[in-house]
């Protein structure tokens, strides 16, 4: 027999999880295209106006008509939302107003230009980051974009357009979006809509078709669009099969195993300027083949002096590739291609992609690309490399200067140190050792004057690095040759075998000196590693034993502190699960910013996508079960959040804090449960034992008040009928405080035994009308029930207790008539009682629930006697059958209690009987 395939579980509560999340979120619909003027916008809009005709909330966040008269008559009839006006630079630039849109909250919103950056003052720098905002609000968004705009594609389509546009959405906004409509046209038709100002104005017009619009051109952006939209379509199939795989229908899950790929991606991003367009083409690869793929860099000895605006640029390269899905990483050794062909075994990857460097120039020779790729084929022989090209773009688009991470005219503290005092120090000492030697030149055999000199060589390298240590090892080549070698202070050789003597010691400094460096610059590295290792033992450490919040915030915003330098905080919630903040803000901390990291669950501020000018950077302390505050941090290297690693330290930081914040929350709510729970059990005894030892004698009380009452004197006669009233209620209060600890204990250890059996509802009704005369004092009950009600299985002696109980609660705190009513459909019973008194106090109304409560009553200080335990055991009884039983007012007046029971079918032989 064929085996059956089950579904995997993790499988089916990941789809779970997925699918509570998308029906959280709203949806994204991408109109794409190849190029301006093929019809996008019109498009949405003539969309739109179909869905405004079903009837639909449809709303204009932002539409861009470029003049257009067909796309901009489409506008009728749309409601319009209005832009918010920004001054910068002494002009007034009209944006998208993200907030109005939130508060709006329509079915539909039309945000055009999804590659649009945002003018500086705006929360988020792109309009794609707004998308994302309002997506996350439920909001279903539709926006347009050009194939141009995708970052992965930049650099391609900049190569063959000649044109590099810097306005750019990461692929996975594409990859993510619910759904992709492509609009298309020929390039015939498109020149000729470009002819008749259709596009762009006569005067663009004619710069575009002598540069972008040329044929060619469109053919190709054309092709990618296809290609582009292919694979969003490739991928919902995939998805799609997934899905039906996960669901174990017809076996599906066999067809996964022609899924599988062959391995991951890894980038190599280097310092040469085309380390962009690596990622990019990694990005693009990765996503073709459907795997996963990792970005990383190699910093080595020499690489650590390159110039600030250098590794700014390595950083950027490494954001870029996290923004279009990669996992970085910077590394750090002597030999790039040892460390990339171990970094691909350790993370399983299969294709490395390498970079084709410029032409050699400078001292960037070391980073000649063949010569990597023969030393990774040399390490790594069982891994496929990929070479990219370098892509050349005639001219870019003018664009604003992207934010810097400080202020320009704040001085660059992480600047490379100048070079000359290391060459300074070692020509110093190079002069010492031979002042001290010439002394000695008579003692001393040439043989030791050599090891003095190489002495030198090792300090200059373990103090100052290779290049004065190869500087020493020249100049004490030269000083001994000049000073110490026959003939005397000339450096003429009298002994040929002197030459080999200078060859040796010249090639044994430069190679002591290199090894002593590459040895300090393991130490650096080592000793930065275990600092990072250290803080993190120290914060967990210290925060196991943390018993209170207060404790954590302190403990962590320490360790923060201690590792990044700077102003650390850590913003805690309160009991209403509100952001608090300090009552003290530091200079530059913005209250808002960290509310909105807290309510949207992402990074903001500094080195962020989000408010990036701002000083602070804001890290939400995201706990296995929710976020429980925020990290906002001020480093003294705002630089340092730029690195992934330090970036990682940040987050691992952050999220131990937040692990320790919900422990110990999840400690004060275990203590508390405990607390009540033997507060509850010691109450349940206590009324256990009390009902049991009162009963007895308040049963005789009661007898012996009956009795006086046939005694012949009419004043004892009433005294005796009073004794017998307050007896009852006496009795009445203690049967329903037995009856309440004996409901609670059954439920607590699931014995509550429930004598089910086919009960007329009718009957039971009048039996507990019957029940209730004494409390009800004469006032008339009405009852509305259908002629065909039908059995109902049910305790019918606890459900007559209910009963009793609301209508003695209607007779106490309402007014006559009180009405009782009932209803079935095809899975309950619903019995309605209600008076027409006053309604429900004020004090309860939306917390309706609490009157169910023990212990609870309506007027804490009512003269009407009674202690609050019959809708208690209402509720008690009514659970125990699986049922409910709310509270509200009704909408003429007067208090109304349903209670709501499960039912089935009655029996057929009970249905003939009836």
């Amino acid at each position: 027999m064929q085996d059956v395939i089950r579904p995997d579980p993790d499988a089916l509560l990941a789809q779970l999880r997925n699918d509570e999340a998308r029906a959280l979120r709203g949806k994204l619909r991408i109109y794409f295209g190849a190029s301006a003027g093929v019809g996008k916008t019109w498009a949405m809009l003539s969309a739109a106006q179909r869905e405004r005709a079903t009837g639909r909330d449809v709303l204009i966040g932002v539409i861009e008509t470029h003049g257009r008269t067909e796309t901009a008559a489409l506008l009728t009839g749309l409601d319009t939302l209005p832009l918010r006006e920004l001054d910068y630079r002494g002009r007034t630039l009209a944006e998208f107003d993200l907030d109005a849109a939130l508060a709006r909250k329509p079915a539909v919103l039309l945000v055009d230009e999804l590659a649009h950056t945002n003018a500086p003052g705006s929360r988020h720098a792109k309009r794609w980051q707004d998308v994302q905002e309002l997506l996350a609000a439920g909001i279903e968004v539709w926006s347009a974009l050009n194939v141009q705009h995708l970052e992965s594609l930049n650099g391609t389509v900049g190569a063959i357009t000649g044109v590099r546009v810097h306005e750019t959405v990461p692929d996975t906004v594409l990859d993510e979006a619910d759904e992709v409509v492509l609009v298309d046209a020929t390039p015939d038709e498109l020149t000729a809509r470009l002819a008749a100002g259709k596009v762009y104005l006569p005067q663009q017009a004619e710069r575009a078709a002598q540069n972008f619009f040329r044929k060619g051109n469109l053919i190709a952006l054309r092709e990618i669009a296809l290609r582009r939209t292919a694979e969003h379509v490739e991928d919902d199939v995939r998805g799609w099969r997934v899905e039906q795989s996960g669901a174990g229908g017809n076996g599906q899950g066999r067809e996964l195993q022609a899924w599988n790929t062959s391995g991951a991606i890894l980038a190599c991003v280097g310092p040469h300027e085309g380390a962009a367009q690596t990622v990019r083409t990694a990005a693009r690869l990765a996503g073709q083949l459907n795997v996963r793929w990792h970005a990383v860099y190699v910093e080595t000895p020499r690489l650590q002096r390159l110039a600030a605006a250098e590794r700014d640029r390595i950083l950027a390269v490494l954001k870029l590739a996290e923004e279009l899905g990669a996992v970085t990483a910077v590394l750090t050794g002597v030999d790039v291609a040892v460390e990339l062909a171990g970094q691909a075994q350790r993370l399983n990857c299969a294709t490395l992609v390498v970079g084709r460097a410029e032409p050699a120039k400078g001292w960037l020779r070391w980073w000649p690309s063949a010569a990597l790729t023969r030393e990774l084929a040399r390490h790594a022989p069982g891994l496929d490399i990929v070479e990219v090209a370098r892509a050349e773009s005639s001219r870019r688009i003018a664009h604003g200067r992207p934010g810097r991470l400080a202020d320009d005219n704040v001085e660059d503290t992480d600047r490379p140190r100048a070079r000359w005092p290391g060459y300074a120090f070692t020509a110093a000492i190079s002069v010492g050792i031979t002042l001290v030697a010439m002394p000695l030149s008579n003692v001393l055999e040439l043989t030791n004057i050599v090891m003095l000199f190489l002495l030198g060589v090792v300090g200059s390298a373990l103090r100052f690095g290779r290049g004065p240590a190869a500087f020493a090892a020249l100049l004490n080549v030269a000083a001994f040759d000049y000073f110490f070698v026959p003939p005397r202070l000339s450096f003429s050789v009298s002994d040929v075998q002197y030459v080999l003597t200078f060859v040796v010691m010249l090639g044994v400094g430069l190679l002591v000196g290199q090894l002593t460096a590459g040895l300090r610059f393991a130490a650096g590295v080592s000793a930065s590693r275990e600092r990072r290792a250290q803080s993190l033992f120290e914060l967990t450490r210290e925060l196991s034993a943390a018993l209170e919040s207060t404790q954590v915030v302190e403990l962590g915003a320490a360790a923060v502190e201690g590792h990044f330098g700077g102003r650390a905080l850590v913003l805690v919630t309160d009991a209403n699960d509100r952001l608090v903040m300090p009552s003290q803000a530091p200079k530059g901390f913005d209250a808002s910013v960290a509310d909105w990291s807290f309510r949207q669950g992402q990074p903001a501020g500094l080195a962020t996508a989000t408010l990036a000018a701002q000083p602070w950077h804001y890290v939400p302390l995201q706990a296995p079960m929710r976020i429980r505050g925020v990290l906002a941090l001020s480093p003294a290297q705002p630089r340092w959040l730029l690195i992934p690693e330090q970036a990682q330290q940040l987050e691992t930081l952050a999220r131990q804090i937040a692990i320790a914040l919900e422990r110990v929350h999840y400690v004060e709510v275990a203590q508390q449960a405990v607390v009540e729970m033997e507060s509850e059990r010691l109450r349940n005894a206590l009324l256990g034992a009390i009902s049991h030892d009162v009963r007895t004698p308040l049963t005789a009380l009661i007898a012996l008040a009956e009795s006086l009452q046939n005694l012949p004197s009419d004043e004892h006669v009433e005294a005796a009928r009073a004794i017998v009233s307050q007896a009852h209620q006496l009795h009445a209060l203690v049967s329903n405080l037995l009856d309440m600890a004996r409901l609670e204990s059954g439920i607590a250890g699931g014995a509550v035994n429930l004598r089910r059996d086919w009960q007329s509802v009718e009957e039971v009704l009048g039996s507990a009308i019957r029940a209730a005369e004494p409390a009800l004092g004469g006032v008339h009950v009405q009852t509305v029930l259908p002629v065909d009600l039908p059995l109902v299985e049910f305790d019918a002696v606890l459900i007559e207790r209910v009963l009793v109980n609301l209508l003695e609660n209607a007779a106490k705190y309402g007014a006559p008539p009180i009405v009782v009513s009932g209803s079935v459909t095809d899975a309950a019973l619903v019995l309605t009682v209600r008076d027409h008194g006053p309604g429900l106090p004020d004090v309860v109304k939306g917390h309706e629930q609490t009157l169910f409560d023990k212990f609870t009553r309506g007027q804490a200080e009512s003269a009407t006697p009674g202690v609050g335990l019959g809708l208690a055991i209402c509720k008690a009884v009514v659970n125990a059958h699986g049922g409910d039983v709310t509270a509200s007012n009704a909408q003429d007046g007067g208090a109304e209690f349903v209670v709501t029971l499960p039912r089935r079918a009655p029996p057929v032989s009970m249905e003939a009987q009836l």
